[in-house]
C-alpha cells in the first residue's frame, strides 16, 4: 500500500513538472515570436491615420462646411459701402469735371442765333453740344424742352452740372449750365459771346427753375 501511494505521489510530481515545463516552453516560444508579430502584415495603428480620423470628425468640420450657397438669391443686389461707395462718388465727381471742361474750353465762342457748332452758338446749341460730346448724352434741341427734362430742383440745392433756365415772359427762352459759387456758363446774346455770369441781379430776377440731368 505505501508503495502504491509513493509511486502515485510521483506521478503526480512527474506530471506537475511536466505542465510546469510545457508553460514554460509556451512562455519562451510567445517571447520570441514578438518581434515577428511585430513585423507581419497585419494592420497596425499609424500617427497619420489617428490625424486623419481626427480632421475628418464632425466636430471638427468648419461651420462654413454645410453652408448652402444655393440658398443665397441669385439676384441680391448688394448696396455700395466702403471703397465701392467711393468709387461710384469719384466716377460722378469725374464725369461733371468732363463736362465743365467742355464748356469752359467754349469761352470767347461767337454767339450765332441757331448755331450748334464751335463756330457760334446760341444758349441751347452751346448747352447741348457741351453735354453731347462731352458725356455721350442727347437733349432737346430747345431751352423749354430741356426745362421738362431730367429732376427738378431748387435754386438752393444747386449743384455744379445743373441746369439754369430763365424767361423774360411766360416761357422759358434761355437756358446755362451751372458751374457753383453761383455762377453759369452761357451763350448770352446777340453780340456777346460764350461767358460766366453770376445769377444775381438780372439774372436772378428772370431765374425760373433748375434741372439736374440724368446720367451725370
Amino acid at each position: 500500500m505505501k508503495s502504491q501511494l509513493l509511486h502515485g505521489r510521483s506521478g503526480a510530481l512527474r506530471n506537475t513538472h511536466k505542465f510546469a515545463f510545457r508553460l514554460s516552453g509556451l512562455m519562451l516560444l510567445a517571447a520570441l515570436s514578438a518581434p515577428a508579430f511585430a513585423n507581419s502584415d497585419l494592420p497596425a495603428v499609424r500617427s497619420t491615420d489617428v490625424q486623419t480620423i481626427s480632421t475628418s470628425s464632425p466636430a471638427s468640420t468648419s461651420v462654413l462646411a454645410g453652408l448652402d450657397n444655393t440658398a443665397i438669391p441669385q439676384d441680391l443686389v448688394m448696396m455700395p459701402s466702403g471703397q465701392a461707395a467711393v468709387t461710384a462718388s469719384s466716377i460722378k465727381e469725374s464725369r461733371v469735371q468732363q463736362l465743365l471742361k467742355r464748356a469752359l474750353t467754349l469761352l470767347g465762342t461767337p454767339y450765332r442765333w441757331g448755331g450748334t457748332t464751335t463756330s457760334g452758338f446760341d444758349c441751347s446749341g452751346l448747352v447741348g453740344y457741351v453735354f453731347r460730346t462731352a458725356l455721350g448724352i442727347e437733349l432737346p434741341r430747345v431751352s423749354r424742352d430741356m426745362a421738362t427734362r431730367g429732376e427738378s430742383v431748387s435754386r438752393d440745392e444747386l449743384i455744379e452740372g445743373d441746369l439754369v433756365f430763365f424767361s423774360r415772359g411766360k416761357v422759358v427762352d434761355h437756358v446755362g449750365i451751372y458751374i457753383g459759387n453761383g455762377q453759369f456758363v452761357h451763350a448770352p446774346r446777340t453780340g456777346r459771346d460764350v461767358s460766366v455770369s453770376k445769377l444775381e441781379g438780372y439774372w436772378a430776377r428772370h431765374f425760373v427753375s433748375a434741372r439736374r440731368v440724368a446720367g451725370i
